[in-house]
């Protein structure tokens, strides 16, 4: 499968933990649907301490993962609230 374009989108999102709404990621985002996954190369700020867990509620939102041969976090469903 192809890689993700390696120009970043220009669409700034910032992801919060949908259990506490605590900031988590500053993501460029391409595209209109929903965050399924975050390639770690398109994350601009990183408020968490351990990748994929809330660093306040401590609840799991994503796991590490290869995507295309990039490496990303694969988002839980309902875990995450976009703004």
């Amino acid at each position: 499968m192809a890689k993700p374009r390696s120009k970043a989108p220009t669409k700034s999102v910032t992801v919060f933990c949908n259990k506490c709404r605590h900031k988590l990621l500053q993501y460029k985002k391409g595209g209109n649907g929903s965050l399924i996954k975050c390639f770690i190369e398109r994350i601009t700020k990183n408020y968490t301490e351990t990748l994929g867990v809330c660093p306040n509620c401590e609840s799991q939102f994503g796991r590490e993962t290869m995507i295309r041969g990039v490496p990303a976090i694969k988002i839980v469903g309902g875990k995450v609230l976009v703004k």
